[in-house]
């Protein structure tokens, strides 16, 4: 990982959105709707929120840098959307993080 690189934020970022998204979810439905503790959310979904903004603010940088279409970063984006999906993309971005 190349640390002057645009990609370099997104891909950490995008890592660790996708934990806290699985972590959160665990959260949700674990936590609070099996055991029945309301605010068993709310700290996750703060640093998961977060973290997501900072990914945003990752993307919208990278895209700008690397030249990116507004498709491209469109599909990063929605990446966040499925849990294991941004460790799929993660190959990607390895190969354009150059």
């Amino acid at each position: 990982m190349k640390l002057s690189s645009p990609v370099t934020p997104l891909r950490i970022f995008s890592l660790l959105d996708a934990c806290s998204w699985i972590y959160l979810i665990y959260c949700s439905i674990y936590l609070k709707l099996i055991l029945g503790d309301d605010s068993a959310v709310r700290t996750p979904g703060m640093i998961h929120g977060v973290i997501f903004c900072i990914f945003a603010v990752a993307l919208v940088y990278a895209m700008i840098r690397k030249k990116w279409s507004i498709w491209i970063a469109l599909g990063i984006g929605l990446t966040s959307l499925i849990p294991f999906l941004p460790f799929w993309l993660e190959t990607w971005l390895k190969k354009q993080d150059n």
